[in-house]
This record gives structure tokens, sequence and C-alpha cells, in this order.
């Protein structure tokens, strides 16, 4: 099993297989519209812009696990994602994260982050993984990590 044998929804409802991402650097992050750190997005967008053209993409996955804090439709998500923070980066249907219902895709980060670069269960929303060009889990970083702080890794591994 690798990472690009993951399905997954668009906000708009396609399927897509993350296989269509193979040699890009992924940074995937579970975010939420009515948090503490939504200001997230701004960090993340910037980091999509500065780096987009290198390989890096972004992916956005909605969860409302965390203090119902993504309570909107996908629509709603989109919306306001654009309005307030110009985001253009890729965003997903609304996920759970950890639990029994779980995504596969968040099971795979999990099950595949190696130590001592896994910083353990999903503890909140804006956890951030970063996942090489070959489809190799790099690095998990807790919630309250600023997305700026993530671009020397993502240049070391855009190098």
């Amino acid at each position: 099993m690798s990472i690009y044998n993951i399905d997954v929804q668009t906000i708009s409802g396609e399927t897509k297989s993350l296989s269509e991402y193979k040699g890009k650097v992924l940074l995937i992050v579970n975010t939420a519209s009515a948090c503490g750190l939504t200001p997230h997005y701004k960090g993340l967008q910037s980091l999509y812009e500065q780096y987009q053209d290198q390989g890096l993409v972004v992916l956005g996955f909605p969860c409302n696990q965390f203090g119902g804090q993504e309570p909107g439709t996908n629509e709603e998500i989109q919306s306001f994602c654009e309005i307030n923070y110009k985001v253009t980066f890729p965003l997903f249907d609304k996920i759970d994260v950890k639990g029994e219902h779980a995504h596969p895709l968040y099971t795979y980060l999990l099950n595949h982050t190696p130590e001592p670069y896994r910083t353990g269960e999903i503890e909140w929303n804006f956890v951030k993984f970063l996942v090489d060009a070959s489809g190799i889990v790099v690095k998990q970083y807790s919630a309250s990590t600023d997305p700026e702080t993530i671009a020397p890794d993502i240049e070391a591994i855009l190098a």
C-alpha cells in the first residue's frame, strides 16, 4: 500500500486518486473555518504560492471533529477560504481524521510517519504532514506549528 493508492473526494464531490500527485511534495492539513488556528490558511496559501512552481501542493481536508469548528457545507467552506484567505490550493470533502471513521488517508499518514517525526495522534485542527515527491511521509507537525516554519523542511526535500 502506498499513499498513491488512496482515493479522496474533492470539495466539489469528484473522486481523485492521490496518484495524480506523484512526483509532487505534499503538505496535507486537516482544516477548520471557525478555529483559533484558522489564520494558518494564510501561511498555507503563502507556502503554496512560494513553492508550487517547484513542486509543492498543499492539500486541505476540512474536519469537524474538534469543537465543531467546521460546521459548514463544502460550498460554504470553499467560499469562506476563497473570500477570507484567497485559498487556491486544493480543498477536499469534509472528513474524519481520527477515530472509528477516520479517512484511510489519515490512518495511512499516522501509521507511516517515522519516529522521531511523529507528534502523536491528531490533536486538533491544522495538524500538518509533509510527504516527499516519492510518496514517503517525512514529518508530522503539531496543530500549533506555524506554516511558515515548515519552509526549510519543504526546501530541503524540493532540492
